[in-house]
């Protein structure tokens, strides 16, 4: 099956983010606009970028799209975006819009005694957006949050002596106050030791997307027999070693079919799903919709 390129190839930019200071891994900036002449909506390119994201707005109101998701924000909201999420912003109002983006790569500020927390923020089978729950439902955590980012903002323009002290405390602060919160247990810790022995596997799968992978040569890497891996992995990452590469695969489909001019078969093949009866049964599962949906629906303006 080939899908017309005019149907469903449209801009999707990897953004690089450029650190400000190579040693923070950060960076953050505010966006002042002016207001609009017309009642024109104004809808941003689809772009990705490592880092994950908060964006807070300090005047108007503004929108974000996700693949899942459509944020509605005004003065003093917060949206939260995960790495590597898809995402956009639309303007709708005629006001002015000022908000902040702030883009990190949390990864580098945890240390050896925060490790049993990086399982909770590794995004391996869900994204981080899904704790903006936390942030809608909690003025105390959205608040905080906010001043915390907007601190970080503020030190980054004025970059005193120490400035560089104040944001790594920030960012640890604003860590702590998501897993602090968290009621539902999204951020649930693990054992830092089990996921490092865990690393080869993860190496393994991301290298090998694209062809067949199995749970012997996963079981050979860490010399496990078949079935304590099974239950080893299950305990570890609270999936199925299957559900962790169907989830991997699928996820660089979204990205193929938003970036690439390939057939659904060409799709499957480079993503390692063996027939296109699988592909389509797989995706379905995992977004509800066919392929064509799926790109209709992020084409669209919500």
């Amino acid at each position: 099956m080939k899908i017309p390129s005019h149907e469903h190839v449209f801009p999707v930019k990897e953004e690089v983010v450029d650190y400000f200071n190579p040693f923070l891994y950060l960076k953050i900036w505010e966006i002042d606009l002016e207001p609009l002449k017309s009642d024109m909506e104004i809808t941003g390119t689809w772009h990705f970028h490592k880092e994950v994201e908060f964006l807070i707005v300090t005047e108007g109101n503004m929108g974000i799209q996700t693949k899942d998701e459509y944020y509605s924000l005004q003065s003093g909201d917060i949206v939260l975006l995960g790495s590597s999420e898809l995402h956009r912003t639309h303007r709708t109002s005629l006001s002015p819009l000022k908000f902040i983006v702030f883009q990190v790569d949390i990864f580098r500020y945890f240390d050896q005694s925060d490790l049993p927390y990086l399982h909770g923020f590794s995004e391996t089978t869900r994204a981080l957006s899904e704790l903006n729950y936390l942030l809608r439902e909690s003025p105390k955590v959205r608040q905080e949050t906010f001043s915390l980012i907007q601190s970080i903002y503020d030190e980054s323009q004025q970059r005193e002596r120490g400035y560089e002290l104040f944001i790594g405390a920030a960012i640890k602060r604003l860590l702590w106050l998501l897993v602090r919160h968290d009621t539902r247990g999204l951020l649930q810790n693990n054992d830092s030791f089990d996921i490092q022995r865990l690393q080869p596997v993860f190496d393994y799968v991301e290298r090998n997307l694209h062809q067949k992978i199995t749970i012997e040569d996963a079981c050979t890497l860490l010399n496990f027999s078949y079935h304590y891996f099974i239950r080893y992995f299950r305990s570890v990452m609270g999936c199925s070693f299957i559900e962790f590469i169907n989830h991997k695969r699928i996820k660089n489909v979204e990205r193929l079919l938003l970036t690439q001019n390939l057939s659904i078969t060409e799709i499957a093949h480079v993503s390692g799903i063996p027939s296109t009866a699988q592909f389509y049964k797989l995706f379905n599962r995992y977004n509800k919709c066919s392929p064509k949906e799926f790109i209709k629906n992020m084409s669209g303006k919500r």
